[in-house]
């Protein structure tokens, strides 16, 4: 069990006042056997004509922020702190039937999963499936746990992390063919890697703790982290970070799921003026645990 506290700061620099359309934020965490909410809070610059809160359609929690006049700065700091208990690879526990792959999902449960199952972007000669398939054995039983931690694992050591400040994630056979990327690239690629396997996979939106950068204000790489969840029979859910090739919940904090990455933003608005009115915008995450934080009032 360890206590961790995130704290994400967002500012929007701009040439000259501008008004704001309604933002949209994903920040807080739901509730979970793996991970209890203590403390959220939300602090926004201007002071906000409305805060809102909804579940989408995912269930997860979105604040609906909206304002009136204009400004030449619009800030989001967000902070929350939670009770997090790590799930590893080894305590999952998989239904007897779907040990080896291939295996076929309960037709109750495949209704709900189809959307998650289906592949959702374009690969007409199938690459991102041949990708796939070559960690199948062929012939013999397949160790699905085995094959999904190889899938992550391969992104991980064949694949280069690289920064991109364009917004938006790239298509799964323009990672795998570049062998480079974000970690949202990394999770939608694991997810329509899995999903070609006729696996359901979802998105997943969240932060990442570092142990040897505890208290770092560029931990995380400065911004929200991304992974992906593949769904088991018996064991649910599992985590795959094929960014840092993690198995389990360690050091990830969830805060939204969704279909894919284009529904999980974490945060998203508009203003009202020209391109050029847009000066900067700055992000800074900082996540650390209650260790860190006795160490340095200590």
């Amino acid at each position: 069990m360890t206590i961790f506290s995130v704290r994400h700061l967002t500012s929007y620099q701009y040439h000259k006042p501008v008004e704001f359309g309604e933002h949209r934020l994903l920040f807080r965490p739901r509730d979970s056997f793996d991970q209890t909410l203590l403390v959220s809070r939300l602090e926004v610059f201007p002071k906000p004509a409305y805060v809102r809160w909804i579940h989408d359609v995912f269930g997860n929690c979105v604040a609906l922020v909206g304002f009136e006049g204009a400004s030449q700065k619009l800030q989001f700091e967000t902070t929350i702190r939670l009770d997090h208990t790590p799930q590893l690879a080894m305590d999952f526990q998989i239904d007897e039937e779907a040990l080896t792959y291939p295996f076929t999902y309960d037709p109750v449960e495949a209704f709900d999963l189809e959307c998650t199952i289906r592949r959702h972007y374009p690969d007409a000669n199938d690459e991102v499936g041949k990708w796939a398939r070559q960690f199948v054995k062929p012939g013999q039983p397949t160790e699905t746990g085995r094959l999904l931690m190889t899938l992550c694992y391969a992104i991980r050591e064949s694949f280069v992390y690289a920064r991109r400040h364009e917004h938006g994630t790239q298509a799964p056979l323009e990672t795998l063919q570049l062998r480079r990327g974000t970690c949202r690239d990394f999770a939608l690629l694991m997810m329509e890697a899995a999903r070609a396997l006729g696996l359901a996979a979802r998105f997943v939106t969240g932060y990442i703790y570092v142990p040897d950068r505890d208290g770092s204000t560029t931990l995380g790489g400065g911004s929200t982290h991304a992974w992906c969840q593949v769904y088991l029979p018996g064991a649910g859910w599992v985590e795959f970070d094929p960014t840092n090739g993690i198995v389990g919940n360690r050091d990830l904090i969830r805060v939204g799921v969704a279909r894919d990455p284009k529904q999980a933003i974490p945060l998203r608005g508009s203003y009202d003026g020209e391109a050029e009115d847009f000066k900067s915008m700055s992000v800074q995450v900082n996540v650390t645990t209650d260790e860190f934080q006795a160490k340095l009032h200590g």
